[in-house]
């Protein structure tokens, strides 16, 4: 199968090199392009525990006075494990849900008195700060990314599209399924394009298409993605 997969590289190289692996023909046409916001240094003795909702908050993070042991509340399991990586150990990890997150943090023995910090890009689907503020949290919400549409197809991406239209596309964000509708209309690819099977990380990211009246349509787990090209 021709699979389109619409995160960046450092996303996906894992799993373009499983689905390679497998036999399928990968198409990678990043959507968005992740930048860091340079001025935003956070002082890690004003907190108690950090939150990441993506592997780029983890990516992008920048502190004064750095504490490898602080709490690590994590989205999922890749987040989780870049965490890791960077030195933090004390770790709990969602299912790669932001609203399964928010139950562990609200489940947990956590003091509401002590601060959170919730490092995330410009853009997030779900107000977690403000879901916590209201359960009485501490938290400051640190934007230490952005996100930007891409908004041109290079003239091989183009082609690429014209002449082997993916039987299967991932999509990871609501703005990524945005971007990436804008640019079929703009390179007038919809004919080709509403017949794929559109695999959508969430129901926010699925309604995008479905408002658009694209018919095949699923949501997906973080860590299915092979378990899904079977179903």
């Amino acid at each position: 199968m021709n699979i389109l997969i619409t995160r960046p590289l450092i996303d996906a190289e894992d799993l373009m090199g499983k689905l390679f692996s497998l036999g399928h023909k990968i198409i990678h046409i990043p959507t968005l392009q992740v930048k860091p916001v340079t001025n935003q240094k956070c002082n890690a003795k004003n907190y108690d525990a950090f939150i990441f909702t993506s592997a780029n908050a983890i990516r992008n993070l920048k502190l004064l006075n750095e504490d490898k042991k602080k709490l690590c509340f994590c989205v999922g399991s890749i987040t989780e494990k870049i965490v890791r990586q960077k030195g933090y150990s004390n770790t709990i990890s969602a299912g790669g849900n932001v609203n399964a997150l928010k139950n562990i943090i609200l489940n947990s023995d956590f003091d509401k008195k002590k601060k959170i910090a919730y490092f995330c890009g410009d853009y997030i689907s779900t107000d977690l700060d403000l879901d916590l503020k209201r359960e009485g949290y501490l938290i400051d919400k640190v934007i230490n990314y952005s996100s930007e549409k891409i908004v041109d197809l290079n003239n091989e991406n183009e082609k690429i599209l014209n002449n082997h239209p993916p039987d299967i596309i991932f999509v990871y964000s609501k703005r990524s399924a945005e971007s990436f509708v804008e640019l079929v209309k703009k390179y007038t690819l919809n004919g080709l394009m509403t017949g794929s099977r559109v695999l959508c990380i969430s129901e926010k990211v699925l309604n995008v298409f479905k408002q658009l009246g694209w018919k095949k349509l699923e949501v997906f787990e973080p860590g299915e993605e092979i378990i899904k090209l079977g179903s």
